[in-house]
């Protein structure tokens, strides 16, 4: 199911059943026989990867169509003796990547994103590209915050296209995104995957700062991520995860939205290894932080499942906390790697 958190509240998406009560993750099927499974999305075309960039979202306006991207970035990976390394690389405009680096002696290569002007202006399009091959391992992260100032006229918007072959790993771990007054954005990520690929994908929003002190004085964030696993020709819907903010029409602090908390964390975990003890024990491994949580699983799609984790609080450094010992507890059970440090403050 499509679910779209507005200033009105969670609303099921166009043909769904009623809206079930407030919850954090996206809301569970109705056809679902345990409340925390989460049920596939209507199914749409797939854009082809190498296109994506070509045409906006269907949500997207004609506008947003017909736009040029400020910077775009392809990136992809494969495993050559025993190490991830880039086998191919291209940026153009104000989106490149730093040189490659190793944080352990796993063969995971680590790629640092970089937007050299800074910010994300209005009508402004980034365009990432991402494909893991067979074997291989990313890190992919930023170089600081993603910040998101006054957009008079129309939204920025970054589209991304990430593609995961036969066993093949990434972690996407940018820094937070910050919405500043005035500002619009909207981040369209599609993924798909390969049954046997892992796929951990954190992040954290929270509102710029205001001259009048005021909170959520940004115009709207629209973040949407859709997975897919393919399999053998056949390719299936997994999760279809929507979050819609627009402080403009009411109160998005309240219940049912932020529930009196400014941040919000995300957490997306794609692996044949998800099940309900592991959403229970990520669970359990929140409640030492002063955050509120909640978990949904997706149901199972060729052999692997997804689950989704929100958190909400009032500081940036809570959530990553929060994120950081959740991703630190997969990586060493299913990797044998150390918790991420990327010592970049």
């Amino acid at each position: 199911m499509n679910t779209t958190a507005t200033a009105a509240g969670l609303t099921a998406g166009a043909g769904s059943a009623p809206a079930a009560p407030p919850d954090l993750g996206p809301c569970p099927s109705p056809a679902a026989p345990n409340p925390r499974k989460l049920g596939p999305g209507p199914s749409r075309p797939w854009a082809p990867r190498e296109h994506h960039h070509a045409a906006a979202p269907k949500s997207g306006s004609a506008a947003s169509a017909a736009r040029s991207p400020r910077g775009e970035l392809s990136l992809r990976v494969a495993l050559r003796d025993q190490r991830s390394v880039a086998v191919h690389q291209f940026h153009q405009g104000a989106l490149r990547v730093l040189r490659p680096h190793y944080l352990d002696r796993s063969g995971q290569v680590c790629y640092v994103m970089v937007n050299p002007g800074g910010a994300y202006l209005g009508a402004d399009l980034y365009v990432v590209d991402v494909e893991v091959e067979a074997g291989a391992s990313l890190l992919l992260t930023t170089q600081s915050a993603t910040k998101i100032y006054k957009t008079p006229g129309s939204f920025a918007e970054q589209r991304m296209a990430v593609r995961l072959g036969e066993h093949a790993q990434l972690e996407l771990a940018p820094d937070q995104l910050i919405a500043y007054r005035d500002a619009s954005y909207r981040q369209d990520t599609r993924i798909t995957v390969h049954p046997t690929s892992s796929l951990v994908i954190s992040e954290v929003i929270t509102p710029g700062w205001s001259p009048d002190g005021a909170s959520f004085t940004y115009e709207e964030l629209r973040l949407r991520n859709e997975v897919r696993v393919e399999s053998g020709g056949d390719e299936a819907l997994l999760a279809l995860d929507n979050v819609l903010v627009r402080p403009p029409l009411g109160d998005v602090s309240g219940l049912g939205l932020m529930e009196g908390f400014s941040h919000m964390g995300s957490l997306i975990v794609v692996d044949a290894r998800v099940d309900q003890a592991l959403a229970d024990e990520l669970h359990s491994a929140t409640a030492d932080y002063d955050a509120y949580t909640g978990l949904s699983l997706t149901r199972t799609v060729h052999g692997t499942t997804g689950l989704v984790l929100r958190s909400l609080s009032n500081t940036t450094e809570e959530l990553n906390r929060l994120l950081a010992a959740c991703t630190g507890l997969l990586r060493e059970r299913w990797h044998g790697r150390a918790p991420l440090n990327l010592r970049k403050y």
